[in-house]
């Protein structure tokens, strides 16, 4: 009997010393320990997240760039890889659509903010105007103009995605058209820094847990647990209609790819995990990345489909503004014509692409609907200053999954999906050192009518792959 609780002691302590998912587990709930024990040592302990936050964003830049010139060299066709970019485009304003409506049909239906009779007078404006920093959204021409590099250093030292997209797109055309003949030395480096970057970023993985005990402590020690209850049916009804929209984008993800989400939930349960306790999904791209090559997706698909998502396709955060645009007009007492929500609609689908990066965002678009509708005051945003940190992991989750989601179905749809190693991986069959991917042709002879599209990919993972593994399966 001793022999067996020490060898079960033995097995758990290796457990937890090899489970990333375990350690930031246990984090997770020692950060909400101690927020709620000792508040103020808590909310102190945000320097550990925002620390972390800071290190993985440095990885970020020289990690898209890499991936995104290695796949356009590899693929070796530009048009290819301008119509993964079209496709991805309709299928995030397809997705984002789909949550803004999604959003509003909820709003009305359980109306969040009724009852509450709020006097916008008594609202501080000013509280918002701290929360965003006197910033507003780009325009239209503005955005398209700043995802235009004006330096080439200077895209990476501001870590702006799409400016550096835009670089890594000319640079991989670049390779095309002079050729193996003329720079043979060059597409090797490139791999060799992006095994480097994935390397850096399994070190700084280990640091993971500290990252979410710290933002976890900062957000109960700061917050409390009383806008649990203050704002219960909001929380509840965004969390529900986030939940709902997964179902639905698992649903269309079985019937574009045949892939479960769920096995994909399992499979990436540790990024996850540490996304929602950082309550940022940047800190986990470098990872997810990685996971979806080793999941039978092409380099080149991955390498612009998920970084671009991040500004264009925010399901998470359109289903909390539409949501959060009606409860400010129910707590408020204003009642929204269906032409009104209709304007919410479309004002929503256009500032919500403008809102990666900038502080505040969230308030910055609710207040621009606001201004849009003309009935709604801009002080009533002021509503959501104290359950928006709250609302992080429900945004967080479901814009990961969503952009995710986007990289399979894109992938799909332009024949850049290995379907045989992706239910392989989802389903655990293969150990991460083999997670490489598998000639095209496989894919072709399990499904002719897609041989005109399929193309040979190269081992996609890389020595950088074996880092993905999930050592508590």
């Amino acid at each position: 009997m001793p022999h067996a609780t020490a060898s079960l002691t033995r097995r758990a302590g290796r457990f937890l010393r090899t489970s990333l998912f375990a350690q930031v587990l246990i984090a997770l709930v020692l950060g909400v320990l101690v927020g709620r024990l000792w508040p103020q040592a808590g909310a102190s302990l945000q320097p550990l997240g925002d620390g972390f936050v800071r290190l993985i964003k440095a990885m970020i830049a020289p990690l898209v760039f890499c991936v995104v010139v290695a796949g356009i060299t590899k693929a070796g066709d530009l048009k290819a890889f301008g119509r993964i970019g079209v496709k991805a485009l309709i299928w995030f304003e397809v997705a984002t659509s789909i949550a803004l409506v999604v959003g509003l049909l909820a709003g009305n239906v359980f109306a969040p903010g009724a009852g509450m009779h709020i006097d916008p007078a008594s609202l501080d404006k000013g509280a918002v105007d701290a929360k965003t920093g006197g910033g507003q959204l780009p325009s239209a021409a503005q955005f398209v103009l700043e995802s235009l590099p004006d330096s080439a250093v200077g895209a990476f030292a501001e870590n702006s995605l799409l400016q550096v997209l835009v670089l890594a797109c000319l640079v991989g055309a670049a390779l095309l058209h002079l050729g193996q003949q003329k720079v043979p030395q060059i597409l090797p480096v490139i791999e060799q820094a992006q095994d480097v970057v994935f390397t850096i970023v399994g070190f700084l993985m280990k640091l993971a847990p500290l990252a979410v005990l710290g933002a976890t402590a900062h957000l109960v020690g700061e917050y409390g647990l009383g806008a649990m209850s203050t704002y219960g049916k909001l929380i509840a009804v965004c969390y529900g209609v986030a939940l709902v929209f997964l179902v639905l984008l698992g649903c269309a993800l079985k019937a574009v790819t045949g892939l479960s989400l769920w096995k994909f939930v399992r499979y990436t349960r540790e990024e996850l995990l540490l996304a929602l306790g950082t309550g940022s999904s940047e800190t986990v791209m470098p990872r997810m990345m990685q996971k979806l090559r080793a999941a039978g997706c092409r380099d080149d698909a991955v390498g612009l489909v998920l970084p671009t998502g991040y500004s264009f396709n925010l399901d998470g955060a359109s289903i909390y503004l539409s949501i959060g645009t009606l409860f400010i007009a129910q707590a408020i007492g204003v009642d929204l014509s269906l032409g009104r929500q209709l304007t919410v609609v479309l004002v929503l689908m256009l500032t919500s692409k403008g809102m990666a990066g900038v502080p505040g965002s969230a308030f910055l678009a609710l207040s621009a609907t606001a201004s849009a509708l003309g009935v709604i005051p801009a002080a009533a945003v002021a509503l959501l200053l104290g359950v928006d940190r709250i609302m992080d992991s429900m945004r967080v989750a479901t814009n990961l999954l969503g952009n995710c989601v986007a990289v399979f179905a894109v992938a799909r749809w332009e024949g850049a999906l290995d379907r045989v190693t992706a239910k392989k991986v989802l389903n655990g069959g293969l150990p991460a050192a083999a997670q490489t991917d598998r000639p095209a042709e496989q894919e072709r002879a399990a499904e002719p009518a897609t041989a005109d599209v399929a193309k040979p990919r190269e081992a996609a993972a890389g020595p950088g792959a074996a880092s993905v593994t999930t050592h508590d399966t």
